[in-house]
Protein backbone atom coordinates (compact mmCIF):
# COMPACT_ATOMS: atom_id res chain seq x y z
CA UNK A 1 0.00 0.00 0.00
CA UNK A 2 1.37 3.58 -0.49
CA UNK A 3 2.46 5.38 2.14
CA UNK A 4 1.12 8.44 3.49
CA UNK A 5 3.29 11.19 4.13
CA UNK A 6 0.96 14.16 4.88
CA UNK A 7 -2.44 14.97 4.88
CA UNK A 8 -2.54 16.08 1.22
CA UNK A 9 -0.91 12.89 0.01
CA UNK A 10 -2.82 10.38 2.17
CA UNK A 11 -4.13 7.27 -0.65
CA UNK A 12 -8.30 7.22 -1.19
CA UNK A 13 -8.90 4.38 1.06
CA UNK A 14 -7.32 6.37 3.77
CA UNK A 15 -9.76 9.08 3.50
CA UNK A 16 -12.65 7.10 3.50
CA UNK A 17 -11.75 5.18 6.97
CA UNK A 18 -10.11 8.66 8.08
CA UNK A 19 -13.67 10.14 7.90
CA UNK A 20 -16.06 7.53 8.51
CA UNK A 21 -14.04 6.86 11.88
CA UNK A 22 -14.47 11.00 12.82
CA UNK A 23 -18.03 10.33 11.82
CA UNK A 24 -18.46 7.10 14.03
CA UNK A 25 -16.60 8.88 17.01
CA UNK A 26 -19.37 11.91 16.71
CA UNK A 27 -21.97 9.62 17.57
CA UNK A 28 -20.47 8.47 20.24
CA UNK A 29 -19.30 11.70 21.97
CA UNK A 30 -22.64 12.89 21.25
CA UNK A 31 -23.95 10.49 23.06
CA UNK A 32 -21.72 10.73 25.97
CA UNK A 33 -22.63 14.20 26.44
CA UNK A 34 -26.31 14.15 26.47
CA UNK A 35 -27.41 10.50 27.92
CA UNK A 36 -27.22 11.34 31.20
CA UNK A 37 -29.27 14.61 31.08
CA UNK A 38 -31.58 12.67 28.49
CA UNK A 39 -31.66 9.64 31.08
CA UNK A 40 -32.47 12.39 34.12
CA UNK A 41 -34.66 15.29 32.42
CA UNK A 42 -38.19 14.51 33.30
CA UNK A 43 -40.47 12.44 31.28
CA UNK A 44 -43.18 15.42 30.06
CA UNK A 45 -39.38 17.53 28.96
CA UNK A 46 -39.00 14.26 26.41
CA UNK A 47 -36.53 12.58 28.70
CA UNK A 48 -36.55 9.08 30.36
CA UNK A 49 -37.32 10.48 34.19
CA UNK A 50 -35.05 8.37 35.82
CA UNK A 51 -33.89 8.71 39.34
CA UNK A 52 -30.24 10.92 39.64
CA UNK A 53 -28.55 8.14 40.61
CA UNK A 54 -30.03 5.64 38.03
CA UNK A 55 -28.94 8.08 35.19
CA UNK A 56 -25.55 8.47 36.85
CA UNK A 57 -24.66 4.84 36.46
CA UNK A 58 -26.43 4.65 33.42
CA UNK A 59 -23.39 5.85 31.08
CA UNK A 60 -20.49 3.31 33.30
CA UNK A 61 -22.96 0.38 32.30
CA UNK A 62 -23.14 1.15 28.63
CA UNK A 63 -19.89 2.04 27.66
CA UNK A 64 -18.64 -1.56 30.06
CA UNK A 65 -21.12 -3.49 27.75
CA UNK A 66 -19.79 -2.27 24.54
CA UNK A 67 -16.49 -2.94 25.77
CA UNK A 68 -17.05 -6.27 26.71
CA UNK A 69 -18.29 -6.36 23.56
CA UNK A 70 -16.11 -5.90 21.75
CA UNK A 71 -13.91 -9.02 21.48
CA UNK A 72 -16.96 -10.59 19.81
CA UNK A 73 -16.98 -7.79 17.52
CA UNK A 74 -13.87 -7.98 15.94
CA UNK A 75 -14.70 -11.69 15.45
CA UNK A 76 -17.85 -10.85 13.85
CA UNK A 77 -15.22 -9.47 11.20
CA UNK A 78 -12.53 -11.70 11.39
CA UNK A 79 -14.54 -14.78 10.78
CA UNK A 80 -18.21 -14.45 9.48
CA UNK A 81 -18.98 -11.04 7.65
CA UNK A 82 -15.19 -9.75 6.46
CA UNK A 83 -13.77 -6.26 8.37
CA UNK A 84 -14.69 -3.94 5.92
CA UNK A 85 -18.50 -5.26 5.57
CA UNK A 86 -18.82 -5.52 9.26
CA UNK A 87 -17.98 -1.63 9.90
CA UNK A 88 -21.13 -0.84 7.19
CA UNK A 89 -23.22 -3.14 9.41
CA UNK A 90 -21.71 -1.70 12.72
CA UNK A 91 -22.73 1.57 11.03
CA UNK A 92 -26.49 0.99 10.53
CA UNK A 93 -26.86 -0.69 13.63
CA UNK A 94 -26.05 2.12 15.72
CA UNK A 95 -28.05 4.10 13.44
CA UNK A 96 -30.96 1.95 14.61
CA UNK A 97 -29.95 2.61 18.19
CA UNK A 98 -30.06 6.54 18.03
CA UNK A 99 -33.16 6.50 15.96
CA UNK A 100 -35.04 3.85 19.18
CA UNK A 101 -33.38 6.81 21.20
CA UNK A 102 -35.52 9.50 19.42
CA UNK A 103 -38.89 7.30 20.97
CA UNK A 104 -39.11 8.63 24.57
CA UNK A 105 -39.90 5.32 26.17
CA UNK A 106 -38.19 3.56 28.62
CA UNK A 107 -37.61 0.06 26.78
CA UNK A 108 -37.23 1.75 23.48
CA UNK A 109 -34.14 3.87 24.88
CA UNK A 110 -33.13 0.20 26.13
CA UNK A 111 -32.90 -1.53 22.88
CA UNK A 112 -31.56 1.98 21.54
CA UNK A 113 -28.34 1.53 24.24
CA UNK A 114 -27.91 -2.18 23.23
CA UNK A 115 -28.09 -1.72 19.47
CA UNK A 116 -25.49 1.36 20.20
CA UNK A 117 -23.28 -1.08 22.22
CA UNK A 118 -23.31 -3.56 19.44
CA UNK A 119 -22.82 -1.05 16.34
CA UNK A 120 -19.61 0.43 18.72
CA UNK A 121 -18.26 -3.08 19.19
CA UNK A 122 -18.48 -4.65 15.68
CA UNK A 123 -17.53 -0.86 14.30
CA UNK A 124 -14.06 -0.04 16.00
CA UNK A 125 -12.14 -3.08 16.46
CA UNK A 126 -12.95 -3.53 12.49
CA UNK A 127 -11.84 -0.18 11.78
CA UNK A 128 -8.29 -1.06 13.67
CA UNK A 129 -8.46 -3.92 12.03
CA UNK A 130 -8.86 -1.98 8.24
CA UNK A 131 -6.35 0.19 9.40
CA UNK A 132 -3.74 -2.30 10.00
CA UNK A 133 -4.62 -4.65 6.86
CA UNK A 134 -4.13 -1.77 4.32
CA UNK A 135 -1.35 -0.22 5.67
CA UNK A 136 0.18 -3.33 6.25
CA UNK A 137 3.84 -3.51 7.27
CA UNK A 138 3.93 0.72 5.56
CA UNK A 139 6.29 3.06 7.74
CA UNK A 140 3.25 5.32 7.20
CA UNK A 141 0.90 3.81 9.60
CA UNK A 142 2.12 5.27 12.86
CA UNK A 143 1.41 9.03 11.12
CA UNK A 144 -1.98 7.71 9.73
CA UNK A 145 -2.81 6.25 13.25
CA UNK A 146 -2.00 9.45 14.76
CA UNK A 147 -3.80 11.66 12.63
CA UNK A 148 -6.55 9.75 13.45
CA UNK A 149 -6.51 10.46 16.98
CA UNK A 150 -6.66 14.04 16.24
CA UNK A 151 -9.66 13.51 14.11
CA UNK A 152 -11.03 11.75 16.90
CA UNK A 153 -10.53 14.26 19.10
CA UNK A 154 -12.16 16.69 17.00
CA UNK A 155 -15.08 14.70 16.78
CA UNK A 156 -15.22 14.62 20.74
CA UNK A 157 -14.84 18.86 20.64
CA UNK A 158 -17.58 19.52 17.79
CA UNK A 159 -20.02 16.36 19.01
CA UNK A 160 -20.79 18.52 22.51
CA UNK A 161 -21.40 21.49 21.03
CA UNK A 162 -23.59 20.23 18.50
CA UNK A 163 -25.79 17.19 19.95
CA UNK A 164 -25.82 19.10 23.29
CA UNK A 165 -26.84 21.99 22.09
CA UNK A 166 -29.73 20.49 20.32
CA UNK A 167 -30.32 17.96 23.06
CA UNK A 168 -30.82 20.59 25.81
CA UNK A 169 -32.05 23.61 24.00
CA UNK A 170 -34.56 21.99 20.87
CA UNK A 171 -35.18 18.51 21.55
CA UNK A 172 -33.29 15.05 22.71
CA UNK A 173 -35.53 13.82 19.84
CA UNK A 174 -33.93 15.84 17.05
CA UNK A 175 -30.23 15.77 18.62
CA UNK A 176 -30.23 11.34 18.55
CA UNK A 177 -31.81 12.28 14.93
CA UNK A 178 -28.66 13.82 13.76
CA UNK A 179 -26.70 11.52 15.12
CA UNK A 180 -29.24 8.27 13.09
CA UNK A 181 -28.55 10.20 10.27
CA UNK A 182 -24.73 10.72 10.59
CA UNK A 183 -24.27 7.01 11.08
CA UNK A 184 -26.39 5.81 7.96
CA UNK A 185 -24.38 8.71 5.54
CA UNK A 186 -21.23 6.85 7.13
CA UNK A 187 -22.37 3.97 6.32
CA UNK A 188 -23.50 4.56 2.73
CA UNK A 189 -19.28 6.02 2.24
CA UNK A 190 -17.88 2.73 3.10
CA UNK A 191 -20.34 1.23 0.55
CA UNK A 192 -19.95 3.57 -2.60
CA UNK A 193 -16.05 3.58 -1.83
CA UNK A 194 -15.72 -0.14 -1.26
CA UNK A 195 -13.48 -0.12 -4.77
CA UNK A 196 -10.83 1.86 -2.95
CA UNK A 197 -10.00 -1.51 -0.76
CA UNK A 198 -9.24 -3.78 -3.30
CA UNK A 199 -11.24 -6.77 -2.27
CA UNK A 200 -9.58 -6.08 1.69
CA UNK A 201 -12.44 -6.84 4.35
CA UNK A 202 -14.87 -8.49 1.60
CA UNK A 203 -14.53 -11.83 3.09
CA UNK A 204 -13.61 -13.15 7.01
CA UNK A 205 -9.85 -13.65 6.83
CA UNK A 206 -10.63 -17.17 8.81
CA UNK A 207 -13.94 -18.09 7.43
CA UNK A 208 -16.07 -20.37 10.10
CA UNK A 209 -15.54 -24.65 9.38
CA UNK A 210 -19.62 -25.90 8.71
CA UNK A 211 -19.22 -27.29 12.55
CA UNK A 212 -18.02 -23.98 13.68
CA UNK A 213 -20.65 -22.03 11.86
CA UNK A 214 -23.41 -24.99 13.43
CA UNK A 215 -22.06 -24.17 17.03
CA UNK A 216 -21.64 -20.05 16.46
CA UNK A 217 -25.28 -20.43 14.94
CA UNK A 218 -26.97 -22.43 18.43
CA UNK A 219 -24.97 -19.64 20.44
CA UNK A 220 -26.60 -16.51 19.35
CA UNK A 221 -29.59 -18.69 18.93
CA UNK A 222 -28.86 -18.98 23.17
CA UNK A 223 -28.39 -15.18 23.33
CA UNK A 224 -31.19 -14.19 20.82
CA UNK A 225 -33.25 -15.59 23.10
CA UNK A 226 -31.97 -14.30 26.54
CA UNK A 227 -32.66 -11.29 24.95
CA UNK A 228 -36.13 -11.67 24.15
CA UNK A 229 -36.67 -12.99 27.55
CA UNK A 230 -34.92 -9.96 29.20
CA UNK A 231 -37.12 -7.67 27.24
CA UNK A 232 -40.68 -9.56 28.07
CA UNK A 233 -40.06 -9.35 31.92
CA UNK A 234 -38.94 -5.53 31.22
CA UNK A 235 -42.37 -4.92 29.45
CA UNK A 236 -43.90 -6.44 32.14
CA UNK A 237 -42.62 -4.49 35.00
CA UNK A 238 -40.55 -7.22 36.19
CA UNK A 239 -36.81 -6.14 35.18
CA UNK A 240 -36.54 -2.12 35.65
CA UNK A 241 -34.16 0.51 35.14
CA UNK A 242 -31.75 -0.09 38.18
CA UNK A 243 -32.08 -4.00 37.83
CA UNK A 244 -31.07 -3.88 34.33
CA UNK A 245 -28.07 -1.38 34.98
CA UNK A 246 -26.57 -3.99 38.15
CA UNK A 247 -27.02 -7.07 35.70
CA UNK A 248 -24.75 -5.32 33.43
CA UNK A 249 -22.23 -4.28 35.67
CA UNK A 250 -22.42 -7.10 37.20
CA UNK A 251 -21.44 -8.95 33.46
CA UNK A 252 -19.00 -6.23 32.82
CA UNK A 253 -17.08 -7.55 35.97
CA UNK A 254 -17.05 -10.87 35.74
CA UNK A 255 -16.09 -10.99 31.64
CA UNK A 256 -12.74 -9.62 32.23
CA UNK A 257 -11.97 -11.84 35.19
CA UNK A 258 -12.68 -15.26 33.12
CA UNK A 259 -10.86 -13.88 30.36
CA UNK A 260 -7.98 -13.42 31.66
CA UNK A 261 -8.10 -16.72 33.70
CA UNK A 262 -8.53 -18.49 29.95
CA UNK A 263 -5.49 -16.47 28.61
CA UNK A 264 -3.54 -17.42 31.70
CA UNK A 265 -4.20 -20.81 31.64
CA UNK A 266 -2.96 -21.07 27.68
CA UNK A 267 -0.90 -24.28 27.06
CA UNK A 268 0.92 -22.29 24.57
CA UNK A 269 2.61 -19.94 27.11
CA UNK A 270 5.43 -20.69 29.24
CA UNK A 271 6.50 -19.55 32.91
CA UNK A 272 8.09 -16.19 31.41
CA UNK A 273 4.70 -15.46 29.64
CA UNK A 274 2.71 -16.09 32.78
CA UNK A 275 4.78 -13.78 35.02
CA UNK A 276 5.05 -10.80 32.59
CA UNK A 277 1.23 -11.49 32.58
CA UNK A 278 0.99 -11.46 36.05
CA UNK A 279 2.78 -8.08 35.64
CA UNK A 280 0.63 -7.28 33.60
CA UNK A 281 -2.36 -7.57 35.10
CA UNK A 282 -1.35 -4.72 37.50
CA UNK A 283 -1.21 -2.33 34.34
CA UNK A 284 -4.47 -3.53 33.08
CA UNK A 285 -6.31 -2.98 37.10
CA UNK A 286 -4.56 0.27 37.57
CA UNK A 287 -6.15 1.38 33.84
CA UNK A 288 -9.45 -0.17 35.18
CA UNK A 289 -9.35 2.33 38.17
CA UNK A 290 -8.16 5.15 35.54
CA UNK A 291 -11.11 4.70 33.34
CA UNK A 292 -13.62 4.73 36.05
CA UNK A 293 -13.00 7.76 37.22
CA UNK A 294 -12.63 9.51 33.84
CA UNK A 295 -16.17 7.56 33.21
CA UNK A 296 -17.77 10.60 35.49
CA UNK A 297 -17.10 13.67 33.04
CA UNK A 298 -20.23 11.95 31.38
CA UNK A 299 -22.50 11.18 34.81
CA UNK A 300 -21.68 12.95 37.86
CA UNK A 301 -19.65 15.50 36.71
CA UNK A 302 -22.05 16.57 33.59
CA UNK A 303 -25.19 16.84 36.18
CA UNK A 304 -22.75 18.70 38.41
CA UNK A 305 -22.43 21.14 35.56
CA UNK A 306 -26.15 20.91 35.07
CA UNK A 307 -27.06 21.92 38.68
CA UNK A 308 -24.17 23.95 40.18
CA UNK A 309 -21.82 25.71 37.49
CA UNK A 310 -22.06 29.27 36.58
CA UNK A 311 -23.10 28.74 32.81
CA UNK A 312 -23.75 32.27 31.76
CA UNK A 313 -21.14 33.51 29.26
CA UNK A 314 -21.25 36.85 27.57
CA UNK A 315 -24.68 37.29 28.94
CA UNK A 316 -25.52 33.74 27.02
CA UNK A 317 -26.32 30.50 29.50
CA UNK A 318 -24.24 27.63 27.82
CA UNK A 319 -25.23 23.96 27.64
CA UNK A 320 -23.93 21.82 30.58
CA UNK A 321 -22.80 19.46 28.03
CA UNK A 322 -20.69 21.92 26.07
CA UNK A 323 -18.17 22.13 29.46
CA UNK A 324 -17.20 18.14 28.14
CA UNK A 325 -15.32 19.85 25.15
CA UNK A 326 -12.94 21.07 27.47
CA UNK A 327 -11.05 17.70 27.21
CA UNK A 328 -10.65 17.05 23.63
CA UNK A 329 -9.40 20.94 23.96
CA UNK A 330 -6.59 19.79 26.39
CA UNK A 331 -6.01 16.85 24.93
CA UNK A 332 -5.09 18.44 21.13
CA UNK A 333 -2.61 21.23 22.90
CA UNK A 334 -1.16 19.01 25.57
CA UNK A 335 -0.26 15.54 23.10
CA UNK A 336 2.57 16.55 21.55
CA UNK A 337 4.06 18.10 24.78
CA UNK A 338 3.37 15.30 26.64
CA UNK A 339 4.59 12.60 24.23
CA UNK A 340 8.34 15.06 23.95
CA UNK A 341 8.43 15.03 27.38
CA UNK A 342 7.47 12.38 29.58
CA UNK A 343 9.34 9.51 27.71
CA UNK A 344 12.78 11.50 28.86
CA UNK A 345 11.27 11.92 32.19
CA UNK A 346 10.22 8.25 32.85
CA UNK A 347 13.36 6.36 32.06
CA UNK A 348 14.00 2.28 32.74
CA UNK A 349 10.47 2.57 34.90
CA UNK A 350 8.43 3.79 32.35
CA UNK A 351 5.04 1.57 32.55
CA UNK A 352 5.37 2.29 36.52
CA UNK A 353 6.13 5.93 36.68
CA UNK A 354 3.52 7.14 33.35
CA UNK A 355 0.76 4.98 34.89
CA UNK A 356 1.68 6.44 38.62
CA UNK A 357 1.25 10.03 36.62
CA UNK A 358 -2.13 9.42 34.91
CA UNK A 359 -3.59 8.35 38.62
CA UNK A 360 -1.97 10.80 40.58
CA UNK A 361 -3.68 13.35 37.73
CA UNK A 362 -7.07 12.22 38.01
CA UNK A 363 -7.02 11.83 41.84
CA UNK A 364 -5.80 15.14 42.17
CA UNK A 365 -8.68 16.63 39.41
CA UNK A 366 -11.25 14.80 41.78
CA UNK A 367 -9.70 16.47 44.84
CA UNK A 368 -10.05 19.36 43.50
CA UNK A 369 -13.83 18.46 42.67
CA UNK A 370 -14.43 18.00 46.24
CA UNK A 371 -13.24 21.53 46.83
CA UNK A 372 -16.19 22.55 44.30
CA UNK A 373 -18.56 20.57 45.80
CA UNK A 374 -17.93 21.76 49.23
CA UNK A 375 -18.11 25.51 47.47
CA UNK A 376 -21.51 24.59 45.75
CA UNK A 377 -23.12 22.94 48.88
CA UNK A 378 -24.52 26.25 49.98
CA UNK A 379 -26.64 26.46 46.72
CA UNK A 380 -24.24 29.55 45.32
CA UNK A 381 -23.31 28.66 41.52
CA UNK A 382 -19.52 28.11 41.03
CA UNK A 383 -17.37 29.07 38.65
CA UNK A 384 -16.76 26.57 35.13
CA UNK A 385 -13.04 27.11 35.94
CA UNK A 386 -13.22 24.13 38.51
CA UNK A 387 -14.83 21.85 35.90
CA UNK A 388 -12.31 23.01 33.37
CA UNK A 389 -8.93 22.29 35.64
CA UNK A 390 -10.78 18.31 36.55
CA UNK A 391 -11.21 18.00 33.02
CA UNK A 392 -7.37 19.37 32.57
CA UNK A 393 -6.25 16.97 34.59
CA UNK A 394 -8.28 14.42 33.05
CA UNK A 395 -7.04 15.18 29.22
CA UNK A 396 -3.53 15.24 30.63
CA UNK A 397 -4.03 11.39 32.40
CA UNK A 398 -5.30 10.10 29.42
CA UNK A 399 -2.90 11.51 27.15
CA UNK A 400 -0.50 9.28 29.12
CA UNK A 401 -2.45 6.08 29.86
CA UNK A 402 -4.00 5.09 26.92
CA UNK A 403 -0.63 5.50 25.33
CA UNK A 404 1.22 3.44 27.52
CA UNK A 405 -1.30 0.65 28.43
CA UNK A 406 -1.35 -0.16 24.36
CA UNK A 407 2.20 -0.18 23.86
CA UNK A 408 2.62 -2.34 27.31
CA UNK A 409 0.75 -4.77 25.87
CA UNK A 410 2.91 -5.28 22.78
CA UNK A 411 5.62 -7.08 24.89
CA UNK A 412 3.93 -8.89 27.12
CA UNK A 413 3.31 -11.99 25.40
CA UNK A 414 4.54 -13.64 21.93
CA UNK A 415 3.26 -11.82 18.79
CA UNK A 416 0.10 -14.49 18.34
CA UNK A 417 -1.00 -13.63 21.40
CA UNK A 418 -1.09 -9.66 20.76
CA UNK A 419 -4.93 -9.37 19.33
CA UNK A 420 -5.80 -10.85 22.86
CA UNK A 421 -3.15 -9.34 25.15
CA UNK A 422 -5.12 -5.70 23.49
CA UNK A 423 -9.07 -7.37 23.85
CA UNK A 424 -8.40 -8.05 27.76
CA UNK A 425 -6.86 -4.39 27.61
CA UNK A 426 -10.30 -3.15 26.43
CA UNK A 427 -11.99 -5.73 28.78
CA UNK A 428 -10.83 -3.92 31.96
CA UNK A 429 -11.37 -0.56 30.30
CA UNK A 430 -14.89 -1.87 30.58
CA UNK A 431 -14.39 -3.21 34.03
CA UNK A 432 -13.97 0.55 34.78
CA UNK A 433 -17.03 1.82 33.44
CA UNK A 434 -19.16 -1.91 34.88
CA UNK A 435 -17.26 -0.71 38.40
CA UNK A 436 -18.01 2.88 38.14
CA UNK A 437 -22.20 2.51 37.60
CA UNK A 438 -21.85 0.90 41.07
CA UNK A 439 -19.29 3.58 42.86
CA UNK A 440 -21.32 6.11 41.45
CA UNK A 441 -24.23 5.27 43.08
CA UNK A 442 -22.15 5.83 46.68
CA UNK A 443 -22.63 9.85 46.33
CA UNK A 444 -26.30 9.43 46.78
CA UNK A 445 -24.97 7.93 50.20
CA UNK A 446 -22.28 10.13 51.43
CA UNK A 447 -22.06 14.08 50.61
CA UNK A 448 -20.69 14.85 47.24
CA UNK A 449 -17.30 15.98 48.48
CA UNK A 450 -16.75 13.21 50.58
CA UNK A 451 -17.06 10.87 47.53
CA UNK A 452 -14.98 12.94 45.44
CA UNK A 453 -12.11 13.54 47.93
CA UNK A 454 -12.24 9.50 48.63
CA UNK A 455 -12.30 8.64 45.42
CA UNK A 456 -9.54 11.26 44.35
CA UNK A 457 -7.64 9.57 47.07
CA UNK A 458 -8.00 6.05 46.27
CA UNK A 459 -6.42 7.15 42.65
CA UNK A 460 -3.93 9.71 43.86
CA UNK A 461 -2.56 6.68 46.39
CA UNK A 462 -2.85 3.66 43.94
CA UNK A 463 -0.20 6.33 41.98
CA UNK A 464 1.93 6.67 45.23
CA UNK A 465 2.35 2.35 45.47
CA UNK A 466 2.62 1.89 41.52
CA UNK A 467 5.30 4.40 41.56
CA UNK A 468 7.08 3.02 45.02
CA UNK A 469 7.19 -0.15 43.60
CA UNK A 470 7.99 0.73 39.63
CA UNK A 471 11.35 -1.42 39.92
CA UNK A 472 9.41 -4.57 40.70
CA UNK A 473 6.77 -3.69 37.94
CA UNK A 474 9.37 -3.37 35.30
CA UNK A 475 11.32 -6.49 36.33
CA UNK A 476 7.79 -8.43 36.14
CA UNK A 477 7.26 -6.94 32.87
CA UNK A 478 10.68 -7.76 31.00
CA UNK A 479 11.47 -10.04 28.58
CA UNK A 480 14.08 -12.58 30.33
CA UNK A 481 16.36 -14.13 27.83
CA UNK A 482 15.95 -17.94 28.30
CA UNK A 483 19.66 -19.04 28.86
CA UNK A 484 21.13 -20.94 26.16
CA UNK A 485 22.91 -24.13 27.77
CA UNK A 486 25.85 -25.78 25.67
CA UNK A 487 25.55 -29.40 25.12
CA UNK A 488 29.50 -29.55 23.84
Amino acid sequence: MEDVISLRGMPRWYVTLFFSDALERFGFYGLQAILVLYASAPESLGGLGLPTMDAASLFGAWIGFMFVLSLAGGWVGDRVLGNRRALMVGCLVSAAGYLCLTVSSGWAAAVGLVLLAVGGAVFKPNHQTMINRMFGGSAARETGISLMYVATQVSALLAPLVVGYLGERVSWALAFAVAATVMVLTGVQLGLTSGQFGGVGDRPVHPLTPAQRRSATRRTGFAAAVAVALIVLGLNGFLGARTTIMLVGILTVLTPIVCYVLLYRNAALGDGDRRRLRAYLVVCLAAALFWMVIAHAASLLNLFARDHVDRQVFGMVIPASWLQAATPVFILALAPVIAFVLPAVSGRHHVAVQLATGLLLVGSGFLVMSVAAELAGSGAKISPLWLVVVYLTHASGEVIVAAVTISAAAEILPPGFMGRTLGMLWLFAGLGGGLGSGVVRLADVVPEPVYYLGLGSVAALCGLVLFAGRGALTRGLTVVPEMKVDHR
